[in-house]
């Protein structure tokens, strides 16, 4: 049969076919569609005088289109090999056809995906933009440092780490006590770069991430950390989307990892008692997402309520809604439950930030006392502990050289007259290897925990509210 992509004196012409006695039968069809099949000669082959024979492409009329299964040919060259990116295209209806035998090699098959992959394919053009389109939020993170951002400079050696949170201006120092270094010498540069400050300290410069920033944001009372905030996402089980209830703003850090978690389709609504708690958790919630459009094409969602109110009074503000999950960090939470209690849905997670054990017992009490349909699930403290390896050091800052213990030539030799007879005897294998063979490493390391490590901060409850079943 004709192979598809041949070139030159090596195909056949059609009207020499013709000729042949034993497919006088087959008629005038079979011809006319195998003429697609062939490819123009190149140009090439054409020059040096072999490529004289041409395949005779079947014409079609106006209204007619070329079948699907007609490669496309560019020129002179024959059928195009088809590039990586025009292969990517959503999957379009084909016509079914008929099974193959199971003769047909393995060639023919790759051939025939390739000509009806061709068909219908998008441009070049259209599938570059789209996937540029697609990863524009990971390119933005590439981008230099611009004026009005905020910028994590951070140096220290083992365990001593030192962080400063600024605002990157124009003009202007960034001073520490580990030296000063213009802003106009940090504007530019991009994300993991070194510098050197005017006493010689060497820190690196990073956009912060949501956990730097809540760790060194200005913080009126104490803040929700990151690793309890953790722990309380995965309690409420928030999806995109969700409406979720925070009683106590506190600073802004578990409104701006609710923020997050709910997405531009979710809302957060977030009550405050105390007015300078409030206006500081606005505060930091608007610098987060400032400085986060100002280095991100996708801005950040502005999908959370501050409210200026104590939440066992807002029964009329929160009538008309239904939460997927609430949040709570109070001092006295009990207090606040038989008010959200309505308006959480059934099934719904409320998780409780409490610092003392003396308070998730008054919760509980609280719970009992007033007939509430909440199960406690879970309640969990988290502990993290911060680990220290590195290399050892001397004091005078000189890395330590491992000490090879000496080895005692006599009492080497009879080890290894002993081992040549135990070998002999019990036929040990000749590859394995002993444990004396592996030298010892050139420097020692130090492994332990760091000594300072964040202790207990709060207890978490995990509450669900169901639903009775009366007889």
């Amino acid at each position: 049969m004709l192979i598809a992509g041949c070139r030159g004196p090596v195909l056949l012409r059609l009207r020499d076919l013709r000729k042949l006695p034993f497919l006088h039968g087959l008629g005038r069809d079979p011809f006319e569609r195998a003429g697609p099949l062939c490819c123009k000669p190149s140009q090439r082959d054409t020059q040096d005088g072999e490529g004289q024979h041409k395949a005779a492409p079947k014409k079609f009329s106006g209204a007619e289109s070329p079948p699907p299964s007609v490669p496309p040919s560019i020129g002179d060259i024959g059928i195009r090999c088809l590039s990586s990116l025009e292969s990517l295209r959503l999957p379009t209806p084909r016509e079914e056809s008929p099974p193959r035998e199971s003769e047909d090699s393995s060639g023919d098959q790759g051939q025939s995906d390739l000509t009806q992959r061709g068909s219908g394919a998008p441009s070049l053009a259209a599938l570059v933009e789209e996937l540029n389109v697609s990863s524009s939020w990971s390119t933005s993170r590439t981008e230099p440092f611009r004026a009005g951002e905020l910028i994590l400079a951070e140096t220290g050696k083992r365990e001593t780490q030192f962080k400063k949170l600024f605002r990157l201006s124009t003009a202007g120092l960034l001073n520490s006590s580990w030296g000063a270094v213009p802003f106009s010498d940090i504007v530019g540069k991009f994300p993991g770069q070194i510098l050197r400050s005017s006493s010689g300290k060497h820190f690196m410069l990073k956009r912060p991430a949501l956990e730097d920033y809540v760790l060194l944001m200005k913080r009126g009372p104490a803040i929700t950390y990151p690793k309890d905030i953790s722990m309380m996402l995965l309690m409420m089980n928030i999806h995109p989307g969700d409406t979720v209830l925070e009683a106590g703003s506190g600073s802004g850090g578990m409104s701006l990892f609710l923020s997050k978690a709910v997405g531009s389709q979710g809302q957060v609504i977030s009550f405050e008692i105390r007015k300078d708690h409030h206006e500081l958790a606005k505060k930091n919630y608007k610098q987060w997402c400032d400085s986060w459009n100002i280095s991100h094409v996708e801005k950040w969602p502005d999908n959370v309520d501050f409210i200026h109110k104590d939440i066992s009074g807002a029964t009329e503000d929160i009538k008309s809604l239904t939460f997927d999950a609430v949040a709570l960090d109070m001092l006295n939470p009990q207090v606040a439950l038989p008010v959200l209690y309505p308006n959480l849905k059934y099934g719904g997670i409320c998780a409780v930030y409490l610092a003392n054990i003396t308070q998730v017992i008054e919760l509980l009490d609280g719970i009992r006392i007033c007939e509430l349909a909440l199960s406690c699930e879970k309640i969990s403290e988290v502990i993290v502990r911060d680990w220290l390896v590195c290399l050892a050091k001397q004091k005078n800052g000189i890395l330590a050289r491992k000490v090879e213990p000496e080895i005692n030539v006599d009492l080497q030799l009879h080890s290894q007259k002993k081992n040549r007879i135990e070998g002999e005897i019990f036929q040990e294998d000749d590859h394995e290897e002993s444990h004396s063979d592996f030298p010892y490493g050139s420097f020692p390391y130090i492994a332990r925990p760091i000594h300072w490590q964040t202790g207990h901060t709060a207890f978490l409850v995990k509450l669900r509210k169901y639903k009775l079943q009366f007889n």
